[in-house]
């Protein structure tokens, strides 16, 4: 439960512009359907619209029956971060979608930079020196491979699924984020 309550509060802080992007239109619909009893035909069984069991499934990119992730993201585990650190690849970038105040509090992954996907969803979408401006660095090329993380997952699918909208091709998540790095004992850069 906590994880769709955490989902709503990541919908409805996105501007609207951001939130009715396509992928994200998909979402908020079933996000703010109706969660009674639907019945469309006496031949079709009715249907819970369950709006936050859909978007939390929307998130974890992944459908009840499968194991995939959903819009081809590729998956970095804690071992392939960690290798990642260790042996930095200048075609790689690592993005840390938590807010600021997040990485004072607990630092990051080695060599990462922050984009935070709550105050600015639009970061991928904005013109180069926009983004360097408001980010600090240079954005990466469109196809530079670009892996997300946030605490716990949530976020960083969502960054994912943006930075495919924006037009990145290479890009990949960190499902077990901040929680995985830090309880693993991965380095930390204040």
């Amino acid at each position: 439960m906590a994880v769709n309550r955490q989902a709503a509060r990541i919908v409805s802080a996105l501007p609207r512009r951001v939130a009715l992007t396509p992928a994200f239109a998909v979402a908020r619909r079933s996000f703010t359907m109706d969660t009674r009893l639907q019945v469309s035909s006496c031949r079709q069984p009715p249907v819970v619209a369950d709006k936050t069991a859909a978007f939390s499934r929307y998130l974890s990119g992944r459908r009840s029956y499968s194991s995939s992730a959903l819009g081809g993201h590729k998956i970095w585990s804690f071992d392939n971060m960690k290798e990642l650190v260790t042996k930095p690849d200048s075609s790689i970038v690592i993005i840390d979608v938590r807010e600021p105040a997040e990485l004072k509090d607990t630092g990051r992954i080695p060599g990462a930079v922050n984009v935070p996907v709550k105050t600015a969803p639009d970061g991928f979408f904005l013109p180069d020196e926009e983004f360097e401006d408001r980010f600090g660095f240079v954005r990466p090329d469109r196809d530079t491979e670009v892996i997300f993380y946030c605490r716990s997952g949530v976020r960083s699918r969502a960054a994912a699924g943006l930075a495919k909208e924006a037009g990145w091709t290479k890009v990949g998540e960190y499902p077990g984020s901040w929680l995985d790095w830090s309880g693993k004992g991965g380095q930390v850069q204040r």
